[in-house]
């Protein structure tokens, strides 16, 4: 079943869980294949709106790909389970599942801190303690949503 994301409470139900969804790392776009970026990631939801921050080293292609062209798209995913139909020799999958595209872009030098906290807070804790000396060295990009939709497979009961 194909839901449309903005109608809460589904909206809420398909983001993944601070700790309990798999995020598939962005593609960027690239010649003649799309570039994919595997990234840990912090998820930020502000009512309607859908952020995904990422970190890595402050060079590298996927800086390049993105000035060129900043749309990226993405799929979280939770909540498999096989379900067996013995009876029909048929197996399917329980699963929680959205897509998206978005606006990747370098999250500024003065929001880089509060970024890496959502990143923190996505693994550990939001107060986890870390060097502040690795923020210099450490690029910060924000995904902003701009379109997503999801869909559910969930075992019926009966």
């Amino acid at each position: 079943m194909r839901i449309p994301v903005g109608e809460s409470p589904v909206f809420r139900a398909l983001i993944p869980s601070r700790r309990g969804g798999a995020l598939r790392p962005p593609a960027l776009h690239d010649e003649p294949y799309p570039y994919i970026l595997p990234l840990n990631f912090g998820l930020e939801v502000d009512g309607e709106t859908v952020r995904l921050y990422f970190h890595g080293a402050n060079t590298g292609t996927k800086y390049d790909l993105i000035a060129k062209n900043p749309n990226v798209a993405f799929e979280m995913d939770r909540g498999h389970a096989l379900i067996l139909d013995d009876e029909h020799g048929n197996c399917t999958m329980t699963y929680e599942s959205v897509i998206g595209q978005g606006r990747i872009s370098v999250v500024p030098d003065a929001d880089k801190e509060r970024a890496l906290r959502v990143l923190m807070a996505q693994y550990r804790a939001p107060d986890f303690p870390y060097s502040k000396a690795v923020i210099p060295a450490t690029t910060v990009l924000c995904l902003t949503v701009e379109h997503m939709t999801g869909k559910r497979r969930v075992k019926k009961h009966g």
